[in-house]
């Protein structure tokens, strides 16, 4: 069965964003484009109107008629999915937003990096699409290579080169895990479906629920799978013991970069972990939950303490990713025990958290460049000579904190919640003790910045020569803060889109 006019209207986004990313790239041969770099960035942020009205109206499309299959049923559109694109399509539009000054340091190279940024984001926009473990595989690669680039794309910097390195090896590692992990599941069931329309076949779940065996998930080559899926899911995840390359990675790629790996990656990697492991293991519930409470725990109390002791923000930044892995995981362990509850409150938290994440990331990236370094200590004295971005990271950090009115403590507050009513009252105490503990690290930095005094050193030469920063940087700067305290205040609307979304996952 060939390709059709609506398999090709089921993948629009991607293929909008695919064409966006490429049409950039192109309109920098233009000389108009090569004089002025702006032109190129505000093609590629105000493209981006494309595929999100794509996603739009396949969600006005899905309302009306449900979940829609495309490609031979490699691919499912339903709102969990759509839900995800408009993530992601909002990530990397700030971050391209934002990068705007950052990206001069590329001259003249910045229509490629915003070009990786885009494929590479249509690349996660079809990994929560994903309906069988080839569609999955294959997003996943193309989502993730495009990064390896960008993480490296600061050529001169030893540390960037360092990152794209880490970030290439470590990535090939987890894949192969992914794979085995993949071999294994298909040894065991016969299939790849991880969700199918009805009579289409069976899948994953339904050929399991049929052999199914007095072992662990249902016997060995099963959770031999989830064991690997998890270790090959855990490197996009940034959960512990996968985590080691996070810190790293953030220190040393472009600020940007970073930003974008710790919002929009990891928002489409809980996707396609929630919709395998809801749909595809869902019979053996019960061990996975299990297994990812523990991860949970494990994941956000060395994420705290190990941050504690960071001097670079880009560090702790990074630690704290991986702590916000271990929260998350909350949600992931919740929704093991069935209803939406679980998965609507990790839906939320990825909104939010990617609100807070951005916004700490732009302010961190525009101190920076006025302070002249990324240690803590360089932001001494920072609120008052760069008052409005050093009031944005302190929202920001408040946010990450969890401390009301902010994104940070709804999104903690659901998460918690969902535990408790899924039973798990003793993860939900160790996020919260979490939590506390967290504080101490995001309050010292807030410290700093508002009640030290600037060291008494002559100005650095980096600073002086630094250009001031620019409007668009400002306004994703005021957006992300905006959305960090409006989603404290008035939660109802993302988390009924969240709801909307979980509920399709558990059709």
């Amino acid at each position: 069965m060939g390709i059709t006019g609506r398999d090709i209207f089921l993948i629009a986004p991607e293929l909008a964003l695919a064409a966006l990313a490429a049409a950039v790239v192109l309109l920098d041969l233009a000389p108009a484009f090569r004089r002025n770099e702006r032109l190129g960035q505000a093609a590629a942020i105000g493209g981006l109107i494309v595929p999100v009205a794509f996603g739009a109206a396949l969600w006005v499309d899905v309302h009306a008629n449900g979940a829609q299959y495309g490609f031979n049923g490699a691919l499912v559109v339903d709102k969990f999915a759509l839900y995800v694109k408009f993530l992601v399509a909002a990530a990397a539009g700030l971050t391209l937003l934002a990068s705007g000054g950052y990206a001069r340091r590329f001259r003249p190279y910045q229509a490629e990096f915003a070009g990786l940024l885009l494929f590479s984001a249509s690349g996660l926009m079809l990994l929560a699409a994903a309906a069988d473990l080839i569609t999955i595989y294959v997003a996943l690669e193309l989502a993730t290579l495009p990064v390896v680039a960008m993480a490296a794309f600061a050529k001169t910097r030893a540390e960037s080169l360092e990152a794209g390195v880490k970030y290439l090896l470590l990535s090939a590692a987890s894949s192969a895990f992914l794979l085995y992990g993949f071999a294994f599941l298909y040894g065991a069931s016969g299939t790849m479906q991880v969700v199918a329309p009805e009579g289409g076949g069976p899948t994953i779940a339904q050929a399991l629920a049929q052999s199914g065996g007095g072992a662990p998930f249902g016997g060995f080559a099963v959770m031999a799978a989830a064991i690997l899926a998890v270790a090959g899911f855990g490197f996009k995840l940034s959960i512990v013991p996968f985590h080691m390359w996070t810190p790293d990675v953030y220190e040393g790629a472009p600020t940007p970069v970073g930003a974008f790996l710790a919002t929009a990656s990891k928002a489409a990697a809980f996707a396609v972990v929630l919709r395998v492991f809801m749909e595809a293991f869902g019979g053996a519930s019960a061990d996975w939950g299990g297994l990812f409470a523990a991860l949970a725990a494990v994941t956000m109390t060395l994420g705290n303490l190990v941050a504690i002791a960071q001097r670079n923000v880009k560090r702790l930044l990074g630690y704290s990713a991986v702590a916000h892995a271990g929260y998350l995981l909350i949600g992931v362990a919740a929704a093991s025990q069935g209803g939406a509850l679980g998965a609507s409150s990790v839906l939320f938290y990825l909104g939010a958290y990617a609100a807070m994440t951005l916004a700490a990331f732009f302010a961190a990236m525009t101190l920076a460049e006025r302070v002249g370094g990324e240690r803590i200590e360089d932001l001494a004295g920072a609120g008052r000579r760069f008052p409005f971005p050093a009031l944005v990271l302190a929202v920001a950090l408040i946010g990450l904190t969890g401390i009301p009115p902010t994104a940070g403590f709804m999104g903690k507050l659901f998460l918690f919640n969902a535990a408790v009513n899924a039973g798990l009252v003793w993860l939900a105490v160790v996020g919260a003790v979490n939590s506390a503990v967290s504080a101490y690290y995001y309050v010292g930095v807030i410290r700093t910045m508002h009640l030290r005094d600037a060291p008494d050193v002559p100005p650095s030469p980096d600073a002086d020569a630094a250009p001031r920063t620019p409007l668009a940087a400002k306004t994703a700067l005021g957006v992300t803060a905006l959305a960090v305290v409006a989603l404290g205040f008035w939660p109802g609307g993302l988390l009924a889109a969240a709801r909307a979304a979980a509920e399709s996952l558990l059709r």
